[in-house]
């Protein structure tokens, strides 16, 4: 009966012995009896890559890492493969993280398929050997595209906030004020010019008048001096004395015509000193700073601020466009 319990004691700790290797060795996932290959990769960083991250090759988890060691200032990183594993052509290694909870993985991805980033291009220039070792690269964790995303937001906010300085309830304001006082003035001087105008063309038709009240007043001079010439030859004293009252009355409405057309030119003359008196009023407050007008004109202080934020913008939308991994970049292979 005491060697049926010892019996049974000894298999039952024989049983837990192979439970617990059995175990660990799932645990560890250890291989045993598959054949495998090894391939190594150098880096810079590994970031939080342990032993035993897995290793992806095209999609499919196909061994892990077993080893990591420091040479030469580089992370040499071994990984066991499947041994049936067929690497693409001029193979790297990039490391990043596979989900949202802090895990990471090797993927073994051919050169071509990594991308325009100038950064992981940088790394693997830097740890491309003429050996045996891959060239490898790490990308950036959640945390430091966190970091990134949120100097990005501060960017877009400090120019939110520059915006709103220059374009505020007070400028915007002033701004429909002073384009209020610009339509204003606009039809003022259409008025203007249209009465002046009008003005212009009546002193026009009053000029030619008496233009052509002087021609025929010279005409009939002349024939006023013809008939003077014949009645003097004929002793036609009476006809001479006709015409010459004749030749008084016609000069007679000539020269009222004449005192017409300037005092029409006189007024005209007043008007447009009244004009140029307004314009030059209007131009000295501007000058001065006084109105809406004047304190956009004078005051720089817009003009910066709207320079400024252009440079601003432009600097920011040039750099994402020419680094635009710089500010988002996250793979899930």
């Amino acid at each position: 009966m005491k060697r049926v319990n010892d019996f049974t004691v000894g298999l039952t700790m024989l049983a837990g012995i192979v439970i617990v290797v059995g175990g660990v060795l799932w645990t560890k996932e250890a291989s045993i009896g598959r054949d495998e290959k090894y391939v190594s990769a150098r880096f810079h960083d590994v970031g939080s890559v342990r032993i035993g991250t897995p290793v992806v090759v095209r999609g499919m988890r196909s061994g892990k890492i077993d080893r990591m060691q420091l040479e030469d200032g580089f992370v040499v990183v071994r990984m066991a493969l499947e041994s049936s594993i067929e690497l693409p052509k001029q193979p790297v290694v990039l490391l990043n993280e596979s989900s949202l909870f802090g895990e990471w993985q090797a993927t073994i991805t051919g050169r071509e398929a990594v991308g325009r980033d100038e950064e992981i291009h940088r790394q693997l220039r830097e740890t491309a050997r003429d050996d045996d070792v891959l060239a490898g690269a790490t990308l950036p964790d959640i945390a430091k595209l966190t970091a990134v995303a949120g100097r990005i937001a501060g960017d877009v906010a400090s120019v939110a906030e520059r915006v709103d300085v220059a374009f505020d309830t007070d400028a915007a304001r002033e701004l429909r004020l002073s384009i209020r006082n610009f339509s204003e003035l606009s039809t003022v001087l259409a008025r203007t010019v249209r009465e002046q105008s009008g003005n212009l063309t009546r002193t026009s038709a009053s000029v030619e008048g008496g233009v052509a009240a002087l021609s025929r007043a010279a005409a009939t001079m002349q024939d006023v001096a013809m008939r003077v010439d014949s009645a003097t030859s004929g002793k036609r004293v009476s006809d001479l004395v006709t015409d010459a009252g004749e030749a008084a009355r016609q000069l007679r409405i000539t020269s009222r015509q004449l005192v017409s057309m300037a005092e029409q030119l006189a007024k005209s003359q007043a008007r447009l000193d009244a004009f140029l008196i307004a314009s030059e009023s209007i131009a000295t407050r501007v000058n001065a700073g006084q109105g809406s007008l004047g304190l956009l004109v004078n005051d720089p202080a817009f003009y910066r601020n709207s320079d400024s934020l252009v440079m601003e913008l432009r600097a920011l939308v040039a750099d994402v466009k020419k680094n635009p991994r710089r500010y988002l970049n996250l793979r899930i292979f």
